[in-house]
């Protein structure tokens, strides 16, 4: 039992979490569904009873054979690929609140699809003392923060051990001395997370005790000393743990501070320049952007980073502004700060965004960091997030699945024809589940509201009403996430009067189920909660809207699985990714959103209705989108939820299974990790393998290849561009094109000249472009010449540039931030 409890494989296993829950199902939940604690608090004689019954020794066998199923791994892999995952969160059960919100969710479901398709990936964090706050609201409806102390010898965790049976400790030297970290270990089914705690005896300074003590909590001085322990600890962590990753993913800019270690190892190690060292460390780095806007972005004073990284300095023999140089978009100005996002570019040759949408938002943002490109050639790519579909589906739904899809269907998630085998599901068994599931959300709802209302001493009247909100067979509408200002929490209450006559309709009643927390900091977030509470308390709409205090991950899992429809309403563009209105669709709630993150991607096949078009966010937009939204409720969702009310509404279960349909597999989470496995984190590997080869001398290769071509680039020009098309191009036609260029002593290989075809538009500018790579054809002294006939694919007023750049990169999505680059003139 020990052994089973102390991986946490039972949060997305149910046979494992049916194990405990069979013991003692209230003593389980009073324990917060935590194994270890339950454990430690279950009688005796419970357990021996439970070992005299045959049928639960039945349930105890199978729950092993699945353990060892999803936990003895494979032997190791013989090319000794190993990716370390560095998350400031993650969110992976209820049980351990070290996560704040979408982040540490995607981190903890990255961890699980990982497990789940045995790949060679270890994940590392801070354990918090206090992790991300509790939430309370006071008689008035405003957000209170309470801070419960996690006591780790009570969770899944253990304490990693040296070679001597102690307790293994790693130290990071800040300006007021060591801080020492101890490193614990979860086991999350095959992937091992890693977790850094400050807050030990050998700490004496209470501000080094206290680097850990909660999620995104104290001021900015704080803030850069978690970072330097997430960073360079987890470095060194892995060093004292003895393991050797190949690749590092950044998981937002957090950690990007590793890369600074790296550099030192680098330069201590094997002699290498500061230099070559960053050449050799980029290769093996994956930085992953979940920022849209720059306001999001950690960015620390420069008089902050010399108090932190002087030392750094004079250690591996640089000038300070060099070091600040990798935090700067403008590496000369001098009074600029340093930003972690911009380091994480600097020092990481492969980048992406969480979404398509996103990706041409992240380009936008950084496209001063590569001025000379066209904004699509920013090399930044995208693999859209997932969610972990066995975490999250309810298993209601998931019985039913197994009457109807292939039997083998819990291991294929991510193959779409399975999912087709959804059509052969009859609506009224899908209807009656989803049935259930409402049913027990407003069960749920209703003994949280009855708590909280004990709780603040609220009076007789508001007790009474708590066992009475929501009703069982009213269309329910969920809104639940972070309540940051651009999430626009309060768009559906712009017009309260429309409101109420959409949710009192005697014969189609709707109601609304909302939750999240602000920030502590965040007042206008703060003030929306108010807002939404104080409205909540309406004589007329107590029993329509309510608002359930305190939302984790438990409250999230009820409510995605039990509302009918889930509206997201952020501002376009500001929401990367979003993976709640995912996690509602692969239980058959259909999404109402802005065309936003990954519904940008998903709305044609989703079943779910669209707020707006896809255009960018205006002020004025907010109006037409409450009114947008209104419109929607009272002409086509709300009717056709109540279409044949005493049958089956058909309209209604065919989106549903048009959401289960398409949903399910492509925005599964082992989708999102596969998609990390080949595109990134292979050739990372690769990279780092031929990085290393010789003593490193490749990156000390490079380093002296760009230096000498930094030398010469000044010199390096057009001397001839040709004519260009002139006229209008058919398609099959071959264009010439040819490009005359001084090298200023460069090889014709050191260079890689392409041409970017396109139509031109009335400005004169080219758009849907090609990119075309010319080879050198002759050469003549210091010029060469560069040459082919191109079939363009595009026909009508044609138009080419040519631009010539350092061939010093396989693949143009790992272009050096501040790549050298020139252009001709538009042919």
């Amino acid at each position: 039992m020990t052994e089973l409890a102390y991986n946490i494989l039972w949060s997305w296993e149910p046979i494992i979490r049916s194990l405990f829950r069979r013991l003692d199902p209230v003593l389980w939940r009073d324990c917060g569904y935590n194994p270890v604690l339950m454990l430690g608090r279950v009688p005796q004689a419970t357990l021996e009873r439970a070992g005299a019954e045959p049928r639960y020794l039945a349930l105890y066998r199978g729950a092993c054979e699945t353990y060892d199923a999803r936990v003895l791994k494979a032997p190791p892999r013989a090319d000794g690929k190993l990716i370390a995952y560095f998350s400031a969160e993650y969110g992976l059960t209820e049980c351990l609140p070290v996560y704040s919100g979408g982040l540490g969710i995607l981190s903890g479901d990255h961890l699980k699809s990982s497990s789940d398709q045995d790949y060679p990936l270890i994940g590392l964090g801070l354990l918090y003392q206090q992790g991300y706050f509790r939430q309370m609201l006071n008689p008035d409806g405003w957000q209170q923060e309470r801070y419960p102390i996690n006591d780790f010898y009570t969770l899944p965790l253990v304490t990693v051990k040296d070679a001597e049976g102690h307790d293994l400790k790693v130290t990071v030297k800040l300006p007021t001395g060591n801080v020492y970290i101890q490193v614990w270990k979860l086991e999350v089914g095959r992937i091992k997370l890693y977790l850094m705690d400050t807050n030990i005896p050998e700490n004496v300074l209470p501000q080094d005790r206290d680097i850990t003590d909660s999620l995104y909590g104290g001021d900015i001085d704080t803030r850069i000393r978690q970072e330097i322990v997430l960073g360079i600890g987890g470095m060194r962590a892995l060093k004292a743990i003895g393991l050797e990753p190949t690749v590092f993913h950044m998981n937002e800019g957090h950690s990007a501070f590793l890369a600074l270690e790296q550099v030192r190892i680098s330069m201590r190690d094997h002699k290498l320049t500061f230099e070559e060292a960053l050449e050799a460390s980029r290769a093996s780095n994956v930085f992953t952007t979940h920022t849209p806007v720059p306001a999001g972005i950690d960015i620390f004073d420069p008089g902050l980073m010399y108090h932190y990284f002087s030392d750094y300095c004079s250690e591996v023999g640089i000038d300070f502004q060099q070091l600040m140089a990798l935090g700067r978009r403008n590496p000369y100005d001098r009074d600029e700060r340093f930003s972690m996002a911009v380091l994480a570019l600097n020092s990481s040759a492969y980048r992406n965004a969480v979404s398509r949408l996103h990706r041409d938002v992240s380009q936008e943002m950084f496209h001063d960091l590569w001025p000379q490109l066209p904004l699509w050639e920013v090399p930044i790519t995208a693999v859209t997030n997932g969610v972990h579909l066995p975490s999250w589906l309810n298993g209601d739904l998931a019985l039913l699945y197994d009457q109807y899809l292939e039997p083998d269907w819990r291991d294929r998630f991510n193959d779409p024809d399975i999912w087709k085998q959804v059509a052969d599901i009859p609506d009224e068994e899908l209807l009656e589940v989803h049935r259930r599931r409402k049913r027990r959300l407003i069960s749920f709802v209703r003994q949280r509201q009855h708590s909280s209302a004990v709780r603040r001493q609220a009076s007789s009247v508001e007790v009474r009403r708590s066992a009475d909100v929501l009703d069982p067979n009213a269309f329910t509408i969920g809104f639940a996430r972070r309540f940051a200002t651009y999430k626009r929490a309060t768009l559906l209450f712009r017009d309260v009067e429309r409101l109420k006559r959409i949710l009192l309709n005697k014969d189609m009643p709707v109601q609304i189920v909302i939750a999240g927390k602000a920030h502590p900091k965040d007042q206008p977030g703060k003030s929306y909660i108010r807002e939404v509470v104080q409205l909540s308390r309406d004589p007329e709409l107590w029993k329509h809207v309510v608002f359930v205090e305190d939302y984790d991950m438990k409250v999230a899992r009820e409510l995605v699985q039990g509302v009918d429809v889930w509206l997201n309403t952020p501002r376009r563009g500001e929401e990367a990714c979003g993976t709640s209105g995912m996690k509602a669709a692969i239980n058959g709630v259909l999404n109402l959103s802005i065309l936003d993150g990954w519904f940008d991607e998903a709305y044609e096949t989703s079943g779910g209705w669209a707020i707006g078009e896809r255009e960018p966010y205006s002020d004025d937009q907010d109006a037409l989108h409450a009114s947008a939204i209104y419109s929607l409720l009272e002409n086509e969702i709300v009717p056709m939820f109540y279409e044949h009310r005493e049958q089956t509404p058909r309209e209604w279960m065919r989106r549903v299974k048009e959401s289960l349909t398409h949903i399910s597999p492509e925005f599964d989470c082992r989708r999102m990790v596969h998609e990390y496995m080949t595109q990134l984190y292979e050739p990372a590997h690769l990279g780092h393998l031929r990085m290393r080869q010789g003593q490193y001398q490749l990156s000390r290769e490079k380093a002296l290849w760009n230096s000498r071509v930094k030398e010469v680039w000044d010199r390096v020009r057009f001397v001839d561009a040709g004519q260009g098309p002139g006229g209008s191009m058919v398609s099959g036609k071959p264009l010439p094109v040819r490009a005359a260029i001084e090298l200023a002593g460069l090889a014709p290989a050191d260079v890689r000249v392409e041409a970017v075809i396109g139509r031109v538009d009335s400005n004169g500018h080219l758009e849907d472009t090609e990119v075309m790579v010319l080879p050198p054809v002759e050469q003549q002294g210091s010029v060469a010449v560069f040459a082919k006939d191109i079939l363009p694919e595009r026909t009508g007023r044609l138009g080419y540039a040519l631009r010539v750049s350092p061939n010093h990169y396989d693949d143009p999505l790992t272009r050096p931030v501040a790549s050298l680059l020139k252009w001709s003139s538009l042919g």
